[in-house]
């Protein structure tokens, strides 16, 4: 039995992958994690767990591992959220936050919403709060060429 490729919905408007995407962030527990080592500039990879306030991205990792130290490093991270054919990209930069210096309100937040403390560890595990610089989104090659939602941190219009 031969597939059939099957005709992709219409496109979205803008406005309407802005509203999406910021409904999957809300709606997400998990992304994955793309840095660069510092020491050699090998890709790094991870899944990690986060949590969104509306503005920015909240992660936490062990200070040594390999993503804690590129983003100590460098502070730019890309952030993917979704499936393949519901994809939201993030760009940003991290600001490393110390865990006693970051609000217990927030502390908590995460730690409930993701199932993991980081402040009860007795490893270095600091928060990293990424702010979004870049924010692509697209299903299907029909929404490819009007992938940007914001630029230089601030959303685009349609």
């Amino acid at each position: 039995m031969t597939e059939t490729p099957t005709q992709p919905p219409p496109a979205r408007p803008r406005r309407q992958r802005i509203e999406d995407t910021l409904a999957m962030l809300d709606r997400q527990v998990d992304c994955w994690v793309a840095t660069s080592d510092p020491d050699s500039g090998a890709p790094q990879l991870v899944p990690l767990s986060f949590v969104w306030d509306g503005e920015t991205v909240l992660l936490s990792t062990s200070a040594s591992s390999p993503t804690g130290r590129a983003l100590v490093a460098h502070g730019g991270v890309r952030l993917a959220f979704g499936a393949t054919r519901d994809v939201v990209m993030v760009d940003g930069d991290a600001e490393v936050v110390d865990a006693a210096d970051l609000a217990p309100e927030e502390g908590d937040r995460f730690a409930l919403r993701t199932g993991f403390d980081p402040r009860s560890l007795r490893t270095r595990y600091p928060y990293f709060r990424v702010r979004p610089t870049r924010i692509q989104a697209w299903r299907e090659e029909n929404e490819l060429a009007a992938r940007d939602l914001m630029r230089d941190g601030v959303w685009l219009d349609d």
